[in-house]
């Protein structure tokens, strides 16, 4: 078991299984599922909260833990941060922020109020179509800040592209602050979200 737990990959993997394992039992000890609309809409909601777990996650990460801690850690050990843990931390996050949105819109889809949703609700009655809408905007405005802003500016902050100190200093500083403005976004994202399924 320790083996294991010791390889990420391995942990990942067994854990796929178990979630496998876990639908068969259900599909089978139930009454079983119909392969329909209704089942890629469950599974791509499953996926889109995987998918905004492991985004929102890393955005409170670096909102809470890693731009606080920064000023603590002695200069000759921030280099292990900037070139090591930002760089992959920031690959799952930009990727994940896709793969929600991504997910987010075939479940909207799927469940037959995208178009509403993306209105507001404007003309086909507010409420649960006026919920969801907000927190899709929501999303939509925070991921075009991860890809469109955040990442451009990181990659300058942290030396993967070239630019003199000057810049990397004021892209550090643009790219902290859009990180900050999402982190304000997200509760109420998440609120309307859990609203437009709870409430409604």
């Amino acid at each position: 078991m320790t083996n294991l737990l010791q390889s990420l990959s391995k942990t990942i993997h067994i854990s796929l299984l178990l979630a496998i394992a876990l639908f068969l039992g259900l599909h089978f000890g139930g009454d079983g599922f119909a392969f329909d609309r209704y089942f890629f809409s469950w599974l791509f909601r499953y996926l889109h909260v995987l998918a905004g777990i492991m985004w929102i996650g890393l955005l409170w990460y670096f909102n809470f833990v890693q731009i606080p801690s920064m000023p603590n850690i002695p200069d000759e050990q921030k280099p292990a941060i900037g070139k090591v843990i930002a760089p992959k931390a920031l690959f799952y996050f930009r990727w994940a922020a896709l793969f929600t949105i991504i997910t987010g819109f075939i479940v909207s889809y799927l469940n037959g109020y995208l178009h509403q949703a993306m209105t507001l609700g404007i003309g086909s009655g507010y409420g649960k179509s006026t919920a969801i809408g907000i927190g899709m905007w929501l999303g939509v405005i925070m991921a075009y800040n991860v890809w469109f802003v955040i990442w451009p500016n990181q990659k300058k902050a942290l030396g993967m592209v070239e630019c003199d100190p000057e810049e990397k200093a004021k892209s550090a500083k643009t790219a902290m602050l859009f990180s900050r403005a999402n982190t304000l976004l997200s509760m109420p994202m998440l609120l309307s979200m859990v609203a437009a399924q709870n409430l409604y």
